[in-house]
Parts: C-alpha cells; structure tokens; sequence
C-alpha cells in the first residue's frame, strides 16, 4: 500500500530520522495539512503567518487562541513531549503484533510509566476506525461471535468462584462482540470490528449485527441461542461446536484467529486491563489485524493519519474510570480482572 508520504520504513530508520528536529516537523506537516496549505484548526483560516523561532503559525483572523502548533488539534495537544518521542511511541504501537506495555514505553523512551500509560491511550483513540459502511454484501460472508476477557474461575476467591461457576463462563467477565468479513472479490484480506457489549442476550446481540452488516449478507455464528432467528434479514447458517468447528463455509475460525490474537495481547502484554477501557484496546488490535499485509512504515503512515481532529484529555480519561468503577461498586458488580 503506498500512501503517498515518504518517510522511514523500520524502526532503527524511524528512531535515526525522528531524532531531527527538521525532518519530525516536516513528516507532521505532510500529516496535518497534506495539501500544504496551512489553515487554523480554531477557525479553518488560511491567513496565517509562519513564526520560526517558535515554531508555530499565528492565525490573523480575531478570536482568541490565535497561535498553534503542528499538534494543536491532535491527540498530542497540549503534550510537552517532543515529536520523536511521540512518533516512537506510535510506530512500537500499531507495528508490535502483541502491543506494548506502558512500563515497555517508559524504559524505552525515558519518561514515566504514568505518561506512557496516558500516550498509549491517545494513540490508540486515534486508532479507532469509525466507518458508517457496514460489513457484507455481494455475497460476502461476515462471521460473528462474542468472547469473555477476564480472570479464570480457578484463580479467583472461593466466594468469587462459585458466583462465576453459576453464573456461567460469562458471567464475570467483559464480552466482547466480533464481526468479521472474510476476504473476497472487493475485501482482498479480512476486516474485522469489535464492539463491548453489556450482555450476550439476543436483542443485544442482533441490535450490534443489524448496525454494521448489510441486509442480505451471509452471517455465520456458533450454535448460541441468541443467534438464532436472524432470517429474514439474513442468510443464517451456524455450526455447532460440540460436534464440529467447520461445516462448508459456515465455521467462525477467522474470529478465533482474531480472538487468540487479542488474548495474547492482553494477558502477554498488558496483563490486567480494567473493563471500561477493553474497548480502546480492542480498537488497537483490530488496527493491527486489518492492516497486518501492510509494511511497516505503510502502517504507520496510516496510523498517523488518524491523529487530526482527535483529542482525549487526561481527565476524560480518568474520569470515564471513576464513573464506572463507582457505577460497579453502587451495583454490587466485580471488576473482572484483565
């Protein structure tokens, strides 16, 4: 794939040619304005003037917060960090298979395992992909499935354990739906999407699926109850795993592979991740797995061009945490473990 920016190809290439103040400016000015034409992010203006001693640009329109900087407008708003530790930080991201660790980042690029906790995160918001075209169509096969992330039952507390052993598998962790398009005439690799979901019952279940696959489509599930009765809108086969994996082309191993993948992530990686940020991390993963044919630097191009117009504060991000560790403490609901 080739995205139209040059820039380094490896790692070693990456960390050499970013440690030049000139050439970061000159890659984040090729990312931020890809036509050339500088214009505020405060106001769209193009009458802007150039400060180098600074360098920063000052919008001549009148409104406040007239001078910006290249990351002004980008997840890394605000940040004191220079351009090369941010852009290592996001090529380790999107082009180790298994993800990296904020303690990883913090050895790595001299900064502390909090700040590398908190640049992770912005990356992997800007890593998200929203799209209002929905998988399938032409025949396509799109596969679903939901899989639990959380602790084992045989780790946890007797008390514990025998709640998650009546509960069932599911019980005390956090679900997470998978909807894969397999490969074909208009999908040359497969593309997967990921969404949390609060249970797996069927309205949640098929709510998810109707969003994001065209009517029509072939959608090919386990045996799980909540799958069923997704004719009409759907041409529904199943297999049933007790008995067999694949039947033809109804079978669910393209999400298995995706699923060993972000398990591997998780558990390898990052080891304990809280329930109410699983979704930026799957997010992650999914960016990984839809461009795993891409080069590197390819990948990392594409990556980048997801910072503009994206920004998460460390307090929203904290903040999201408190509410919803106070919303599960108010319900009597365990954090599963990650």
């Amino acid at each position: 794939m080739n995205t139209g920016i040059k820039g380094p190809k490896t790692l070693i290439e990456a960390v050499e040619y970013f440690s030049n103040p000139d050439n970061a400016h000159a890659f984040m000015l090729t990312i931020r304005w890809p036509g050339g034409e500088v214009c505020c992010p405060n106001c769209g203006s193009v009458r802007v003037r150039y400060i180098q001693t600074r360098r920063q640009w000052e919008c001549r329109e009148s409104h406040p917060k007239k001078r910006f900087s290249l990351k002004t407008g980008t997840i890394m708003e605000e940040s004191p960090l220079p351009l090369k530790k941010w852009l290592a930080c996001l090529w380790m991201e999107v082009n180790c298979k298994n993800s990296i660790s904020s303690y990883e980042i913090a050895r790595d690029l001299g900064v502390t395992q909090k700040t590398g906790w908190f640049m992770l995160h912005r990356i992997r918001f800007a890593l998200k992909e929203g799209s209002f075209d929905k998988l399938g169509g032409n025949g396509a096969v799109v596969e679903a499935d939901e899989t639990g992330i959380g602790g084992k039952a045989t780790n946890m507390h007797k008390d514990k354990r025998a709640a998650a052993i009546q509960g069932g598998g599911l019980s005390t962790k956090t679900i997470v739906l998978g909807l894969l398009e397999r490969h074909g005439r208009h999908n040359p690799i497969s593309q997967v999407r990921t969404q949390v979901v609060p249970d797996v019952k069927r309205n949640t279940l098929h709510d998810v699926i109707h969003k994001n696959v065209e009517a029509g489509s072939h959608v090919v599930t386990d045996s799980w109850n909540a799958y069923r009765e997704l004719h009409p809108d759907y041409i529904h086969g199943w297999v049933n795993h007790m008995e067999r994996y694949v039947d033809g082309i109804v079978h669910t191993n393209g999400l298995e592979n995706f699923w060993s993948l972000f398990k591997r992530c998780i558990k390898g990686t990052h080891v304990s991740v809280e329930p109410f940020h699983l979704a930026a991390y799957a997010d992650s993963e999914a960016f990984r797995f839809n461009y795993r044919d891409v080069k590197d630097g390819d990948r990392f191009k594409l990556g980048m061009k997801g910072i503009n117009g994206k920004r998460l504060t460390y307090k929203e991000l904290t903040a999201n945490s408190l509410e919803a560790r106070a919303s599960s403490e108010n319900s009597g609901a365990e954090s599963a473990p990650n």
